[in-house]
């Protein structure tokens, strides 16, 4: 069994664009060397570290907003994407710095909170995440890193969970939860203005949905 961890603050990131059937949002597949939840689709993110605090005090003014930081950062390191005050946008090459970002930092209101989920005592790797939702233009195509990230894209999230049904694709209770509330989104502006309240799975969904769900293979809960 993997050895527990205290809680780490996180931010995770949902790029949301216009699509033919409704919103698209950016997810990724985890890279299969991941110790946490290896070939699993996600949202961009990350733990928030020391240096998001000081980002956070260059872009937003002040070091609460570590976590929009982490989001900004974590888009730019996984997926070759800047955010600034221009909007989502790809980023000039894979040495783009984040100091680049310094001359039009995004506004806190680019970014915006729209769930919040602390992991329950019994997982193994904790923490304790703010989702953020943010608009992005048609068109724009990610970069995965090739190291965390092995690959990226932008998808419905109805078609998503239709892989999740198929078996194709692997979600984590917490992803799982959120596309099932973004799939009820009929527009961007509809997604970005949702508060989705966080819960644990109950004991019919503990039976019924795949094991995949709540555990990584080789993990049950204690």
């Amino acid at each position: 069994m993997m050895p527990r961890v205290g809680i780490r603050r996180a931010a995770v990131v949902i790029a949301a664009r216009p699509g033919p059937d409704g919103p698209e949002v950016l997810v990724l597949e985890r890279s299969g060397a991941s110790r946490f939840l290896p070939g699993y689709v996600a949202f961009p993110g990350g733990a928030v570290d020391a240096q998001d605090e000081r980002l956070a005090e260059r872009w937003f003014g002040r070091a609460a907003e570590a976590a929009r930081a982490c989001a900004v950062r974590e888009l730019l390191e996984e997926v070759g994407l800047a955010l600034t005050a221009d909007g989502l946008a790809r980023a000039d090459g894979p040495a783009f710095p984040l100091r680049a970002i310094d001359g039009a930092p995004p506004a806190a209101a680019q970014l915006v909170r729209i769930a919040h989920w602390v992991a329950p005592e019994d997982v193994p790797v904790r923490f304790d995440a703010e989702y953020f939702a943010v608009a992005a233009p048609p068109g724009l195509e990610p970069v995965p890193d090739g190291r965390e990230i092995a690959a990226a894209w932008w998808s419905s999230p109805g078609r998503l969970l239709a892989q999740w049904e198929q078996g194709r694709r692997k979600l984590y209770w917490p992803t799982y939860h959120t596309v099932r509330a973004l799939a009820a989104c009929g527009s961007v502006a509809e997604l970005l203005a949702l508060e989705i309240p966080t819960r644990e799975p109950d004991e019919d969904e503990l039976a019924r949905l795949p094991r995949s769900t709540f555990w990584q293979d080789g993990e049950e809960r204690a």
